[in-house]
């Protein structure tokens, strides 16, 4: 009696040492298990890693050199030269520096510098100086053409517009991505959940395979039930190398979103990434389209893209309109010399200067002006279009998602059908009173049954995507580059 007490008393021990070594292996190989890929992992890599997103990206710095450019017509100038006479009978020599700056309103420049001329110079030569040099100061200003606008101001002022159209293209193209994303994802979750119904099926197959050679070998079925049975597990073999290739394709195609985060370099996801479900799939609400209308005038970046182009356009008009207009340019300019002056030179000077230049037919301009009023109206048109374009986007997008949901509840009922048959059937042959063959046939259905459920859940999220896209709901708040 004592030596069985101590005997289970020892294999308890063994149990528990044994369960103290396995545990950590058991705990690593937990740790080590891949956990589900879901979307918002997938639509993370798009943000930071797809190449053509950060492309896209890369045009507002494009927008900003533009404007940077632009704004190099108001950059400071220096002017400096210089003028000699080597023969004849004045001998006189002159230089200047001028540093010229540009106004950014009304056209005009200031500018300001020093003059200096020595040798023997003729009276009426407005470069003489004293021999200490002069300094001017001045002004140039234009009172009707290039007051309000020119040429330099416009093309800044276009390119500050530019730099708006920026955020348009790289929100559409970022809606774009986002949704081709969101279509390659549950279109790889189907493909996996596909070959698992498929090999599920081939294994109920191999099963009866083997239960059925033990009944041909006992005499209880004819070989032929066997070569049938064989046949189907070859087909079904064939199936499931098909839905094999369908998911490899899914999982590169989804490789070329999904991404590692140092090198950006496509990762292709393993079969075990695999979400055993879909994510849950509510109706929508009706009384929500017309909320989600109106979301989508507001978001959709087609809308505020020609809203930029009429303003950017109407730059153009504007500056075709102002050379409508006659040249009348003033400008003031002061001097001061040194002590050492010629004598018939005031110690300070003043020169006001007025010019006046009409162009008669002024057909550039007006040519101009109607390119652009035809313009106008053409994205007028244009804008009033893709209103009615985005309305019915959102509504034939939330037609799809609805009759996806309502498929889906279909589907379901029907593969509830499917198995209800298949159980009967299977209870049927047990019994002997029907044939393998009207058992193959309730397999098949209740196989097709589930993967018509999986393709419909798979279309229902499709449906969700081009929704989501089409009102823009998954706009960020801030583009720019990570």
């Amino acid at each position: 009696m004592r030596n069985q007490v101590l005997s289970a008393q020892l294999s308890v021990i063994s149990r528990f040492a044994t369960w103290l070594l396995i545990l950590p292996f058991s705990i690593l190989n937990a740790a080590e298990k891949p956990k589900a890929l879901l979307l918002p992992e997938v639509l993370a890599s798009v943000q930071t890693q797809y190449p053509p997103y950060l492309a896209a990206l890369i045009e507002q710095d494009i927008a900003n050199g533009r404007v940077r450019q632009s704004m190099g017509a108001f950059d400071l100038n220096l002017n400096a030269g210089g003028s000699m006479n080597p023969a004849g009978y004045y001998d006189g020599r002159t230089g200047y520096a001028m540093l010229d700056q540009p106004l950014p309103f009304w056209g005009g420049s200031v500018y300001g510098g020093y003059r200096l001329s020595n040798g023997f110079l003729p009276n009426y030569n407005k470069d003489r100086t004293g021999v200490d040099g002069e300094g001017v100061l001045g002004f140039r200003l234009p009172l009707l053409r290039d007051g309000s606008i020119d040429r330099r101001r416009a093309a800044l002022w276009q390119a500050q517009i530019d730099k708006e159209l920026a955020d348009p293209m790289i929100l559409r193209q970022y809606l774009d991505f986002t949704r081709s994303a969101t279509l390659s994802y549950y279109t790889w979750v189907a493909s996996g959940q596909r070959l698992a119904l498929a090999e599920e099926l081939l294994r109920i197959a191999k099963d009866r395979d083997s239960a059925i050679a033990e009944q041909v070998k006992m005499g209880a079925s004819a070989s032929i039930v066997q070569i049938d049975n064989q046949r189907l597990v070859v087909s079904r073999e064939i199936a499931t190398v098909l839905a094999l290739r369908r998911f490899q394709a899914s999982a590169i195609e989804l490789s070329l979103f999904f991404r590692t985060q140092d090198k950006a370099a496509p990762i292709i996801a393993e079969r075990n990434r695999v979400p055993k479900a879909f994510p849950p799939h509510p109706r929508l609400d009706e009384a929500q389209l017309t909320a989600d209308i109106a979301k989508a005038a507001i978001c959709r970046p087609e809308i505020r893209r020609i809203e930029l182009l009429v303003e950017k356009v109407g730059i153009d008009r504007k500056l075709a309109k102002n050379n409508l207009l006659p040249n009348l340019d003033m400008g003031v300019e002061a001097g001061r010399f040194g002590n050492s002056r010629p004598r018939d030179l005031e110690k300070n000077e003043i020169e006001a200067k007025i010019e006046f230049k009409l162009p008669l037919q002024r057909r550039d301009a007006k040519g101009r002006i109607d390119i652009a009023d035809a313009t106008i109206e053409r994205l007028n048109n244009d804008k009033r279009f893709a209103r009615d374009r985005i309305v019915a986007d959102v509504r034939d997008a939330y037609s799809a998602i609805s009759a996806a949901y309502d498929a889906l509840k279909m589907t379901r009922r029907n593969v509830e059908l499917a198995r209800q048959l298949e159980a009967a059937e299977n209870e049927r042959l047990k019994q002997g009173a029907t044939d393998l063959l009207a058992l193959q046939i309730r397999e098949q259905a209740t196989f097709d049954g589930q993967v018509l459920e999986v393709e419909a859940q798979a279309d229902y999220f499709r449906a969700q995507a081009n929704y989501r896209a089409a009102i823009a709901a998954d706009a960020p708040k801030n583009l720019t580059r990570r």
